[in-house]
């Protein structure tokens, strides 16, 4: 199952207490996942389609709690599924018909609007369901459970709700944006109006508010154990180029080394520039601090350093003709 459908699942096993926050939910599902229909006379058939069968359930039990109706609730097979396309998918259909006060539920939830006389459908967000806090967190939930959808946390940060408009798209931004530090994009991608997030941070607290806990969990452990992957691979990076610099300025001395010992003799250098020479061609693989132990008395590493230095000096200036 994805994570998508496990969020799905965990935010459908949310009963909402108060009734303000049982409409502003259901008005969300509905203005995302419904679709209206004319059926004669003026009156109106609303029509919830999910592939999810808890989120089919939790909606038909929250809309009898709440309007005090029975809904009818159809399942029609929806093609097949799966990497072998063998597991079946099902689409569950909930209907809402005129003689369940299909109208009055519409325009309680900020849908069927009337002006001068004549019905018509609104479009965005009423800000009348949306003034309470709890509110819009009700509102968000009903909206992910409708168009939301979001990535396996293993592979990307993603979440993002598919709007039909932009109205109402810029609506939903104006909401998420409203909790502080959260924020979203809008894009369109095709007819569709895409609003989304990428930040993990971003994602982890929008699941909060929405309710998912125990996906925040999920997610929140995903993050650590992609985290200390990403820390140990930049370790492993930093000390594979410590080490290719190491091997650079090794080669570097054992030819300047070289290049004395051919035009001079290691013996013309100064004592102490010849001990550490010598010592940087018998042992070429070992570390300065290495070559610092071998020394008798032991000499840190910012003295073998400047020998070193010293000695690639002196082979630059014999290369240059400088040094007789």
């Amino acid at each position: 199952m994805s994570f998508a459908s496990e969020t799905k699942n965990e935010l459908a096993r949310i009963e909402p207490e108060k009734k303000c926050c049982m409409l502003s939910e259901i008005a969300a599902y509905i203005r995302t996942a419904g679709s209206m229909g004319i059926v004669g006379f003026g009156k109106f058939t609303i029509t919830l389609t999910t592939d999810n069968a808890a989120v089919a359930r939790h909606y038909k039990k929250l809309i009898k709690t709440y309007f005090d109706i029975e809904t009818e609730l159809e399942i029609t097979e929806g093609g097949s599924v799966g990497r072998n396309r063998k597991e079946k998918k099902y689409n569950y259909i909930i209907t809402i018909n005129p003689e369940n006060n299909s109208e009055a539920i519409l325009r309680e939830c900020g849908i069927l609007m009337i002006k001068e006389g004549h019905n018509y459908f609104s479009d965005g967000i009423y800000s009348g369901l949306v003034r309470a806090k709890c509110d819009k967190r009700a509102y968000l939930r009903g909206t992910f459970l409708g168009a939301g959808t979001m990535s396996n946390p293993d592979k990307a940060y993603h979440l993002e709700f598919v709007m039909n408009s932009e109205v109402m798209a810029n609506d939903l931004k104006k909401l998420i944006n409203s909790f502080a530090d959260l924020s979203c994009k809008v894009v369109q991608r095709g007819k569709k109006y895409i609003v989304y997030m990428k930040k993990a941070d971003y994602i982890s607290d929008t699941l909060a508010l929405m309710g998912a806990s125990s996906q925040v969990l999920t997610l929140e452990d995903i993050r650590i154990k992609k985290e200390m992957v990403s820390s140990a691979r930049r370790a492993m990076n930093c000390d594979s180029a410590n080490l290719d610099r190491a091997i650079d300025a090794s080669m570097r001395q054992v030819e300047a080394i070289r290049t004395i010992a051919e035009m001079k003799g290691l013996k013309w250098l100064d004592p102490k520039l010849s001990e550490v020479a010598t010592l940087r061609l018998e042992h070429p693989e070992a570390s300065i601090a290495a070559l610092g132990e071998m020394l008798d008395p032991p000499l840190k590493k910012s003295g073998i350093n400047n020998r070193l230095r010293k000695i690639e000096d002196i082979a630059a200036r014999l290369n240059a003709g400088d040094v007789s």
